[in-house]
């Protein structure tokens, strides 16, 4: 299953962001994460098995206290995935 969540810190300091960075960085079911503008603070794309795994993964990894806010999407089906840049040669 994947899974997008908007995540929003409680206080936009240096070092929480860093912190929240580095977390993303050694988490494995996290495939991707951006740090984005708007109104949250980062976008994930997270993978795991199922709604059980989803749900230990929140457990271990959302309950941080610098953690306001989480809004999770789950993906219902994959409609375009691509890395290629629109560059013309």
């Amino acid at each position: 299953m994947l899974m997008l969540a908007s995540i929003s810190l409680e206080r936009e300091r240096v070092d929480i962001i860093d912190r929240f960075k580095q977390a993303v960085r050694r988490t494995p079911e996290i495939m991707s994460a951006y740090y984005v503008t708007g109104e949250a603070d980062f976008v994930l794309l997270i993978s795991v098995r199922d709604m059980a795994e989803y749900e230990a993964f929140t457990r271990r990894f959302f309950h941080e206290s610098d953690i306001k806010a989480v809004k999770t999407m789950v993906v219902m089906d994959r409609i375009k995935a691509s890395l290629a840049l629109p560059i013309e040669e």
